[in-house]
């Protein structure tokens, strides 16, 4: 154990756990979010791999990485608006129209980067900037997304337990007949919120291609859309839950990633 800790940077571990639990953290309250109000969204892997694609194709075209970071929200809020339109609208199943979309945004962005990027000699966009959190020990450098998805954590918790749209939202997802009766319109509640948790996985999709590593591979989520969902409902679909979740299943990713560097034997 003494070895263990020797070897272990508690602060650098704890940033790291940050830093990996974004995607999750951002991709879990999307699914919140559409869950709350009835609609499974297993697309959100889709949906990131596609919002990290389109994210950087705009940042390369436009030389501007807060633009690409829009790009990749507005991706994100269109492939789930296409998983709304099919699961609400023509009553598909949903977790057949997820799986679609996951398969498809496989293929297309694969195509896609073997067409224009694989063979053309384009070189990253960069990474956008860390600040420096000069209230933390060692004042730690963390990524705008990662500071973006710790500000909305309260704010997506608040709006689901604590305005009108968030009780209208909770009631078209455990009792929609009720609901429909009282006179809200649930399949609007529910395409709002299905798109709105395409934003948040989009934003959670800009953060591979934007934040970590400037540049766009083939399947790079590398299925931390499911993980969000496994998040999701570990935290019992609330926001706050879902974060400590993910804090958990990234930290035993980056604690494995340190002690491998550090070439501890367990």
């Amino acid at each position: 154990m003494s070895d263990l800790l020797s070897h272990l940077d508690i602060a650098g571990f704890i940033i790291a756990t940050l830093v990996a639990a974004t995607p999750l953290v951002l991709a879990g309250m999307g699914g919140v979010m559409s869950e709350r109000s009835g609609v499974v969204n297993i697309a959100l892997e889709g949906i990131m791999l596609t919002s990290a694609f389109a994210g950087y194709a705009a940042a390369v075209a436009t030389h501007n990485l807060y633009l690409g970071v829009v790009v990749a929200i507005i991706a994100g809020m269109l492939i789930a608006a296409l998983h709304a339109v099919l699961s609400i609208q023509f009553l598909v199943d949903q977790i057949v129209s997820g799986t679609v979309i996951n398969i498809l945004a496989i293929g297309i962005t694969g195509s896609f980067y073997r067409t224009y990027i694989q063979n053309a000699e384009l070189s990253g966009t960069g990474v956008l900037p860390a600040l420096r959190l000069t209230f933390l020990p060692n004042a730690p450098f963390v990524g705008v997304i990662t500071i973006a998805a710790l500000v909305l954590i309260p704010v997506v918790h608040f709006v689901l337990f604590r305005t009108v749209f968030g009780l209208r939202t909770r009631a078209c997802g455990e009792h929609p007949l009720a609901a429909e009766t009282a006179g809200i319109n649930v399949y609007f509640v529910r395409y709002m919120n299905v798109i709105l948790s395409g934003a948040l996985a989009g934003l959670g999709g800009a953060y591979f291609t934007l934040q970590q590593i400037g540049n766009f591979l083939p399947n790079m989520t590398g299925g931390r859309g499911f993980i969000a969902l496994a998040a999701m409902i570990f935290g019992k679909w609330t926001p706050i839950g879902a974060f400590l979740a993910s804090l958990l299943f990234a930290g035993a990713d980056a604690l494995s990633g340190r002690l491998q560097i550090s070439g501890v034997n367990l």
